[in-house]
């Protein structure tokens, strides 16, 4: 595969001031001279790095396809490692894919989703951590995630990692002194070992812990909208969305399935989720959309309960509170245009530890107030100098990490031998090689590099 030359339009689809197509590959250059011919150089007196003006010709056919320019990075200090060529011209989609199809017949093919990437990837230009967080902060939805991704890209968390690896081993090679020479001090006391394995604890708890602010940054938080029938759920859901999504109407039981749209608020992502009343009900199809809706309800990040504050409190509304307690929450008295009937103290009493708002989905009503006791409440809290994992699979591997150090603690703990806690210590290092790639596992690299985008 690496002794192939490839191609791809780097920019995304679409119009444009500037496309930018690229080549990489041992025969870049080459392949660009058969498609681009110089306007006041000639190729010799090309200098790495600097942009040189000329058109993109189609030979064959001694047709002129547009005016651009030029970029030559010679191997090994280009992106890929390889040499590559940038070739910007003007963003328009025809131009650039005839520039692809004029590469591809000089020599060059089509390349496959990030595999520039996995080039400089394979060829150590980065590690996968470096790789992932490339294409985190191509697709980051937030400045706040765009800044964590490039830390990544620069080599931050690929450092806290290896900070992590060198702590290992020297804790390994102090056990194994214990072991070879035990008469000469040269090893490590069980205390200090215990003490060492719990800092070692701490850190890779508390990368595990980011991952819910991570995910919260890619993916989105999940919020059930819950509450009885007809308190003004889906109002509450449309003014939050500003679009008429739901429908509404004074009929209890309207909304009989679940609705979920996305909104944002400031650099969080949030899931609002619609759903059926959550209170007893004779039909069937409501019945299953309330056994539905409490399903969701119970797997959110968090729950916004509303009550209709224009009405007195039910057992039902009292129940609500109490079933969604242990749950992160925000409780609403909705209606608030409205004279209040509801007993507001009682309904507090029940959930002491939760934010309580009244609001007017109808009028608007606080809602802005809503949507920043949504994001304070609710979207995780950034540490700036902190190192945030954005992947499922990088939390995997720190939980098996953590496993393997909690099981030799144990083991030190109740008595076994320094050659048992060393084994088991030494498992760590071959998980850590999964997470930056130096052990390759090719169903995770595939995987990996399917989700970036051709031209990267």
């Amino acid at each position: 595969m690496l002794a192939e030359t490839i191609i791809a339009i780097s920019t995304p689809f679409g119009q444009g001031g500037i496309g930018i197509v690229r080549l990489s590959g041992p025969r870049a250059l080459p392949v660009a001279k058969k498609i681009f011919r110089l306007r006041r150089k000639k190729w010799q007196e090309v200098r790495p790095r600097e942009f040189v003006l000329g058109d993109i010709c189609d030979r064959e056919k001694n047709g002129l396809i547009d005016e651009a320019y030029l970029v030559y990075f010679p191997a090994p200090r280009s992106y890929t490692r390889e040499d590559v060529v940038e070739i910007s011209c003007h963003g328009s989609p025809v131009v650039m894919e005839e520039v692809v199809h004029l590469g591809t017949k000089a020599g060059a093919r089509v390349a496959h989703p990030g595999e520039f990437t996995l080039r400089a990837y394979l060829r150590g230009r980065v590690d996968l951590l470096q790789a992932e967080a490339v294409n985190d902060l191509i697709a980051a939805t937030s400045l706040a995630q765009a800044k964590i991704s490039l830390g990544q890209v620069r080599g931050g968390l690929s450092r806290h990692i290896g900070s992590l690896r060198g702590q290992i081993i020297g804790l390994l090679s102090l056990v194994e002194s214990t072991i070879e020479f035990p008469d000469d001090g040269l090893g490590i006391s069980p205390q200090e070992t215990a003490g060492r394995i719990e800092e070692l604890l701490q850190t890779v708890r508390k990368l595990i812990a980011s991952y819910q602010t991570g995910r919260a940054m890619t993916e989105g938080l999940e919020l059930a909208i819950v509450g009885r029938a007809n308190v003004g759920k889906s109002t509450l859901f449309n003014a939050l969305l500003d679009q008429e999504r739901a429908i509404v109407s004074p009929y209890p039981g309207t909304t009989r399935d679940y609705l979920r749209e996305r909104i944002k608020i400031k650099d969080s992502i949030f899931h609002l989720i619609d759903m059926a009343g959550l209170e007893d009900s004779t039909d069937p199809v409501e019945r299953e959309g309330v056994k539905r809706g409490g399903e969701m309800a119970s797997k959110a990040d968090g729950i916004v309960l509303v009550l209709d504050a224009s009405r007195r409190e039910s057992p039902a509304d009292l129940r609500l509170i109490e079933r969604f307690k242990p749950k992160k929450m925000i409780l609403l008295f909705n209606k608030a245009d409205l004279p209040r009937q509801i007993n507001r103290p009682k309904c507090l009493a029940l959930n002491r530890k939760s934010r309580w708002l009244e609001v007017s989905a109808l009028t608007g009503k606080n809602l802005e107030t809503l949507r920043k006791a949504i994001y304070d409440d609710f979207a995780p809290k950034e540490d700036g100098h902190a190192e945030v994992l954005l992947h499922l699979r990088q939390k995997l591997l720190f939980e098996q990490i953590a496993t393997c150090l909690e099981e030799a603690l144990n083991l030190l703990r109740v008595g076994y031998s320094e050659e048992v806690l060393a084994e088991e210590i030494r498992q760590t290092l071959p998980l850590i090689g999964q997470l930056t790639g130096e052990i390759r596992v090719d169903e995770v690299i595939d995987s990996i590099f399917t989700r970036f985008c051709v031209g990267k």
